[in-house]
């Protein structure tokens, strides 16, 4: 039997392992993907907000010739944290139940067909931010030409493009993909261009704009999507626009079901778990929370910067109750 389980192997997660490992604790990492898939899915070129030292890890320098690094630069990074430091990563495994038995817990997961099944006297979600794409409840959004996530501009090149969506991501993916020569149409449900919107990026997002080179409709409430186009509405006046293909950039919310099916109590509006900010403990003994699914619904409150504090939290913790029950009779 594992000392501990984590689920998810992004930042928090390996973060919390190295504590862990580095208190001579066993542990073992199951990643529905591989190795940060969550920063594997990022847009090609994406920079990061931060500093390149706020995003170290396991006392590893992150030595990036760019004050902020890029995508790719943060998977090389972390990978090689996983190499130097040894941890056992379980990639490909999507957990399909945490059951609770005498000795702690047992972690069932399908990898493929198979079903695989481990033991730990702890769990520590780290499921992460990006489970699940927030859903419009329009007709036509799970047509097979609409998508959740960009990754890069290139295929879309002479194409008739609509994003949806004002943040971000959206304004990235427009950017990216007006730069590919796709022709670009972007549908925000807002009347003005979001505050959340990075400082850096607006002005060129609003220049692309007024050269006529992205088209932007504000105050649009999409009413369908079809195989050929995207109809929307503005002050009830339904229009359509061509579209082959069609990024929804809605936002994304974290897939909290496993949390709920373990015991963990969940807030119905925030969305925040149950847990103690000293210990990262849930209201389940013997389960963690780590990293940004610790705010619930709040994607803007807690990143890699402060979530990869959790894990030391975290393996103190686990430490002290494992001793306690050492030390019993």
């Amino acid at each position: 039997m594992l000392d501990c389980i984590i689920i998810g192997a992004g930042p928090c997660g390996l973060s919390a392992a190295i504590e862990m490992q580095d208190r001579g604790l066993s542990v073992e990492v199951i990643e529905k993907g591989n190795i940060v898939e969550a920063i594997y899915q990022y847009p090609t070129h994406q920079t990061f907000f931060s500093s390149s030292e706020k995003l170290e890890i396991g006392g590893v320098p992150f030595i990036n010739k760019e004050l902020k690094p890029r995508r790719q630069d943060a998977l090389v990074y972390y990978r090689e944290v996983v190499r130097r430091k040894g941890i056992t990563i379980r990639p490909f495994e999507t957990v399909q139940q945490i059951r609770r038995i005498e000795e702690g817990f047992e972690v069932i997961s399908l990898r493929g067909v198979q079903t695989m099944k481990r033991t730990a006297q702890a769990v520590v979600l780290a499921t992460g931010y990006y489970g699940l794409p927030n859903k419009m409840d329009v007709p036509g959004e799970d047509l097979s030409h609409v998508f959740h996530y960009f990754k890069e501009g290139h295929p879309f090149y002479g194409q008739d493009v609509v994003v949806i969506g004002g943040k971000n991501s959206s304004v990235d993916a427009a950017i990216e993909l007006e730069k590919a020569g796709a022709r670009v149409t972007m549908l925000y449900r807002g009347e003005n261009y979001s505050p959340s919107i990075k400082p850096w990026v607006l002005p060129n997002f609003e220049s692309l704009v007024r050269a006529e080179k992205v088209k932007m409709i504000f105050d649009a409430t999409i009413e369908e999507i079809t195989p050929a186009d995207v109809v929307y509405s503005v002050d009830g006046e339904p229009v359509a626009v061509p579209a082959d293909f069609v990024f929804a950039m809605t936002g994304y919310t974290p897939d909290i079901g496993l949390f709920a099916d373990a015991g963990v109590a969940i807030d119905p509006e925030t969305g925040v778990p149950t847990y103690d900010e000293e210990t990262m403990e849930s209201n389940v003994t013997g389960i963690y929370i780590a990293g940004v699914v610790a705010a619930g619904y709040d994607a803007n409150k807690i990143f890699i910067e402060n979530g990869r504090f959790h894990g030391e939290l975290i393996a103190t913790s686990l430490v002290g109750r494992l001793e306690r029950m050492t030390a019993r009779p």
